[in-house]
C-alpha cells in the first residue's frame, strides 16, 4: 500500500492543512484537504472516503469533492463510516441547507448518483473499495473510529481523533502484518487538561497509551498537531527518547 499525506495537522493556515490521507490513490482517509491537495484527476480516480468521525476539520472537503464529482466522475464516490457519523453527514452536512444532498443528484457522464452512502459496524470488518476495514471505537468528544485496513496482506492502523483509549491498543497487538499506525496528537503537555477536554492526546498521555501496544516493531507516525503548538509538541515528542515516533510533512508518501 501507497500511503500519502495530504493534511496531517490539527488546524488550518497557509503552510497546514487538516487531516487528510489517501492509501493507493483509491481510499481517502477522512478529508480536511483532499481537494485542497489533490488535483481534479485524482479526485475523480477515488473509490471512497473513509470517515473517522463528523467534526468539520475531518469532513469539510467531501462538500467539494462531491460537486466536483458530480461533474466529471464516471462511478460514485462511496463514503463509509459508522451509522453515528453517516447519519450526522445526512442530517447536517448533505442535507440541502448546508449543502446539496448529493446522494441525491446524479452524475452529469455516468449512472448513478455522485455518492452513496456505506454504513460500517465497529469490531466487524467491511470491504470499501477493495480494502478490508474494521473500524474500532475511540475516545472522543463524539464517537469516534479508528480502523486497521488491510489489502493484499499489508495492514496499516488509524487512530481518528482520540485521547486515551483501549480497545484499539488491543487491536492493533492483535494484527499481524501492521506495518504503520498513523496516531494523532494534538497539544504539548502543558496543556493536557486541553486535551482531555477536547478528546485529544498530549505526548506524556501517548507516551502512556503506546504501553498498552503489545509490540514494539511498528512506526507510530504522528498527525493533528495543533499549529498554534507545533514547535512545543515536538520538543516534547524528543523528550520520549522514542524512536518509532515519526512527525508527519505535507506531502510525504510511504510504501508500506
Amino acid at each position: 500500500m501507497e500511503l500519502t499525506v495530504l493534511g496531517c495537522h490539527g488546524g488550518e493556515t497557509p503552510r497546514h492543512r487538516s487531516t487528510s490521507f489517501v492509501l493507493d490513490g483509491a481510499l481517502g482517509i477522512d478529508a480536511g484537504a483532499t481537494t485542497s491537495m489533490l488535483a481534479l484527476e485524482q479526485q475523480l480516480q477515488l473509490d471512497a472516503v473513509l470517515v473517522s468521525h463528523a467534526h468539520f476539520d475531518h469532513v469539510r472537503d467531501l462538500a467539494t469533492l462531491a460537486d466536483n464529482r458530480c461533474q466529471g466522475a464516471t462511478k460514485p464516490l462511496v463514503i463509509a463510516g459508522t451509522a453515528f457519523t453517516i447519519r450526522a453527514l445526512r442530517e447536517h452536512f448533505f442535507n440541502n441547507v448546508l449543502w446539496p444532498d448529493f446522494s441525491q443528484i446524479p452524475l452529469v457522464d455516468a449512472p448513478g448518483p455522485t455518492i452513496v452512502f456505506q454504513e460500517i459496524e465497529p469490531g466487524a470488518e467491511a470491504t470499501v473499495a477493495g480494502f478490508a476495514v474494521r473500524p474500532v471505537l475511540v475516545s472522543h468528544t463524539i464517537e469516534s473510529a479508528g480502523f486497521v485496513i488491510e489489502r493484499n496482506g499489508v495492514a496499516m492502523a488509524y487512530s481518528g481523533d482520540t485521547g486515551p483509549t483501549d480497545r484499539f491498543w488491543e487491536v492493533l497487538s492483535e494484527t499481524p502484518n501492521l506495518r504503520a499506525i498513523l496516531q494523532e496528537v494534538s497539544f504539548p503537555d502543558a496543556y493536557e487538561w486541553l486535551a482531555r477536554a477536547s478528546g485529544h492526546h498530549t505526548p506524556a498521555t501517548l507516551r502512556d497509551d503506546l504501553k498498552k501496544l503489545r509490540r514494539r516493531d511498528v512506526p507510530v507516525l504522528l498527525y493533528h498537531i495543533k499549529p498554534s503548538f507545533q514547535a512545543e509538541v515536538e520538543r516534547d515528542l524528543a523528550a520520549l527518547r522514542n524512536d518509532d515516533l515519526q512527525v508527519l510533512r505535507l506531502g510525504d508518501a510511504f510504501l508500506l
